[in-house]
């Protein structure tokens, strides 16, 4: 199956939280004869005859599939990020305010906050719920436009200005009216089929409920909330699955809470991904020694959107690593290390590239802004694999709605999948 636009639109409606990713994510490799392995069982090992399996592991918002092979391969690794900017459920988010109730809300990550309002918005996430003397968790989503983060009149604003929007006090939601006691985690609980009384934890979240669509008068855009990083997610997958191994083994990579830093139990800063690979060396045959020797010729393709060169703000931009949509993918070079590129990884995406037929960008930052990072750098320091940041161009990043070039998705998707191939 190809990557195109249309599928990328129906993986990000599909997909609105991290957990969700994961789910849709091993929706399709289950559908590809990938099994999912639990990170406390023991793991198969390797077929008498030499056959290759084809697992995944999820750890909450975080997913990892491979080919298993010869313990002698090294790795090829597409890695991407599951979570994106939005607006959190606070564990205590019952307010009354002038006849007003009101759902507390906290930005997650580098959210562009005047972008959430005037939206409708559902809830998506896990509940943690009591079943007997155990724990179990279960995702659940409300599509129904439940909250909206109104605006401030302009006629209540000073001298007709802009609002500086604190994010303590001005990205609450109402959901509806009345001074009553109504529990908004009682309202989730009953969608998903439990007692509130049940529920020990929740990691709640806003989306946008205006569905992911192809945009522009030749439909050559793409209009979708989450592109930042959910593209990427799609177009590795993509990759991965349709990928043809020769002297590697590839592996897909998903990596929840980089907007906020990656360091949680499943980030890019923990050991998840080298955990992984040493229990993929075990389960091969091989032992330590055998999983160390690989890493050196293992490579890393840590995938991230990029910034195309905006219309209204180009003097933004650094003049001369201009970007745009429907031209390619981009590789990202920034010498203080914000990304891990360097020439000789550099020179394997390019290779990539070429291999595919699809046109290559390389994006600088300017150098009197700061840059942002993404997994790169940290996947490389906690690995000791050589890691190239790449990405695919988009407009609006880290608001509620953003947008990309429709003809990227497949170029996109190519590269990684010669990337994890090579000739």
């Amino acid at each position: 199956m190809a990557a195109s636009p249309h599928r990328l639109c129906e993986f990000i409606d599909a997909s609105p939280s991290p957990f969700h990713v994961c789910q849709t994510a091993a929706q399709r490799l289950r559908a590809a004869g990938f099994r999912e392995l639990s990170e406390a069982a023991p793991w198969p090992a390797r077929a008498a005859d030499g056959e290759s399996g084809k697992f995944f592991t999820v750890r909450a918002g975080s997913l990892i599939a491979w080919r298993s092979s010869d313990p002698g391969l090294p790795f090829r690794i597409v890695g991407a990020h599951t979570d994106s900017p939005n607006l959190r459920v606070k564990q205590h988010p019952d307010r009354s305010v002038a006849g007003w109730q009101v759902v507390a809300l906290q930005p997650y990550g580098g959210a562009w906050l005047n972008s959430w309002l005037d939206r409708d918005l559902g809830i998506s996430g896990r509940l943690s719920v009591r079943t007997g003397n155990t724990i179990e968790h279960r995702l659940v989503r409300i599509d129904d436009p439940i909250l909206r983060v109104p605006q401030l009149a302009i006629h209540l604003a000073e001298d007709r200005k802009a609002v500086e929007l604190n994010p303590q006090r001005h990205v609450n939601a109402v959901w509806g009216t009345g001074n009553g006691s109504r529990s908004f985690l009682g309202y989730v609980a009953e969608h998903a089929g439990v007692d509130g009384a049940d529920v020990l934890g929740a990691d709640l979240m806003t989306h946008d409920l205006a569905p992911a669509r192809l945009i522009g008068a030749d439909e050559d855009l793409v209009s979708a909330p989450r592109l930042d990083n959910q593209a990427t997610c799609y177009a590795g997958l993509e990759a991965f699955l349709t990928a043809e191994p020769r002297d590697h083994l590839p592996v897909l990579v998903l990596f929840d809470h980089e907007e906020v830093g990656s360091q949680s139990d499943h980030g890019a800063q923990s050991d998840l991904l080298a955990t992984v690979l040493e229990r993929i060396t075990l389960s091969e045959g091989g032992d330590r020694e055998d999983f160390l020797r690989r890493l050196p010729g293992s490579i890393v393709a840590s995938g991230d959107m990029a910034h195309a060169t905006h219309p209204n703000y180009p003097e933004r931009h650094e003049p001369g690593h201009l970007i745009e949509v429907n031209a390619g993918p981009v590789l990202k070079v920034q010498p203080n290390l914000r990304y891990a590129t360097d020439g000789r990884t550099a020179a394997a995406f390019a290779l990539a590239c070429a291999q595919a037929g699809v046109p290559l960008q390389r994006y600088e930052h300017r150098a009197d802004l700061p840059c942002g990072s993404t997994i790169g750098p940290m996947t490389s320091a906690r690995t000791g694999i050589p890691t190239v940041d790449v990405g695919a161009p988009q407009l609006a990043m880290h608001s509620a709605r953003e947008l990309m070039g429709a003809h990227d998705v497949a170029a996109y998707a190519a590269a990684l999948e010669a990337f994890l191939s090579p000739a």
